[in-house]
């Protein structure tokens, strides 16, 4: 969808050039995705080094020598730290921050301000889904938030503003998925399981869609009940022009799957209307395309929507 909406910014550009560029965007979102998973480690190893300095100090406190370490021993982070997984991925994707450690201070300050910090050092009892409830509130309150931990990575890399929240995403959902028992072999999610297919799906897709661009503009605006074209709002016609390329050029992916992601896909990106536009167009086209007989879905389940 991005590359179809920068390749609309820019038609001249070179379509097998335009399509290299996207690829290239997919695994940097991967790799921004990774450099998530780091901080909180990097973090919660900062803090730990902080509480034993305080130990060594010329006149510790009873509280410098019997530091609250729920913070520095939360199992959750634990277990991103020692992710045999992840020990091999942070390598080879270049991931390390001794060249950056005054973020890691600053990400701490920020965790240590949040209530539900405050809380959660102050309750003596603990349990793993406890853990689990604090790594994902940093998550929301700020990583999705901090506009000093965007400008970070955008200044690492430009093309990781438009893949912040993708990332993030995955992040999230990677952690809601770990499971305790797993320890360090919990599940790390993959940037593909079919890297080959994957790609070639993704060059299918944005090269079919500019290729009949016309041809499904035209679909779309027999569709528009009381609306011209150009009323529509640009990404919306866009996310439909690829509704309607998977529909016809896809015969392995169900109707019903091509909807609900386009409408999610329109929910996310568009305005606030235009997951019901979306959706009531598309029906509407689907009915056709099947009275047609151009919906060459192949296997059992595929027709449905």
């Amino acid at each position: 969808m991005q590359a179809l909406y920068a390749h609309s910014m820019r038609p001249d550009q070179d379509i097998f050039a335009a399509e290299n560029e996207m690829i290239h965007t997919i695994k940097n979102c991967y790799t921004l995705f990774l450099w998530f998973f780091s901080i909180l480690p990097e973090v919660a190893y900062y803090r730990s080094n902080k509480l034993e300095d305080l130990k060594n100090k010329h006149n510790p406190t009873p509280e410098d020598l019997h530091p609250n370490t729920k913070f520095v021993d939360n199992e959750v982070i634990m277990q991103i730290e020692n992710n045999e997984t992840l020990k091999k991925l942070f390598p080879k994707y270049h991931i390390n921050w001794s060249e950056d450690t005054d973020f890691i201070v600053k990400i701490f300050h920020q965790i240590e301000e949040l209530d539900e910090y405050k809380a959660y050092m102050n309750n003596q009892e603990g349990n793993y889904e406890e853990d689990r409830k604090l790594v994902l509130t940093i998550i929301e309150k700020i990583f999705a938030t901090d506009d000093h931990i965007r400008w970070f990575f955008g200044e690492k890399d430009p093309n990781w503003i438009d893949d912040y929240e993708e990332a993030l995403g995955m992040l999230y959902k990677n952690i809601v998925d770990f499971k305790q028992k797993k320890g360090n072999e919990c599940k790390i999610l993959t940037l593909s399981k079919d890297p080959r297919a994957d790609e070639q799906f993704c060059r299918d897709l944005f090269s079919k869609t500019l290729k009949n661009d016309e041809e499904y503009e035209a679909l779309i605006e027999s569709k528009l009940q009381n609306w011209e074209l150009e009323r529509v709002i640009g990404m919306d016609i866009l996310l439909m022009k690829m509704a309607i390329c998977e529909l016809l050029e896809f015969p392995e992916i169900p109707v019903k799957v091509t909807l609900n992601e386009y409408i999610d896909l329109a929910k996310y990106y568009s305005s606030s209307k235009s997951k019901v536009f979306v959706n009531g167009v598309l029906d509407r086209l689907i009915v056709d395309l099947r009275e047609q007989d151009r919906l060459n879905k192949t296997g059992r389940g595929l027709f449905q929507n």
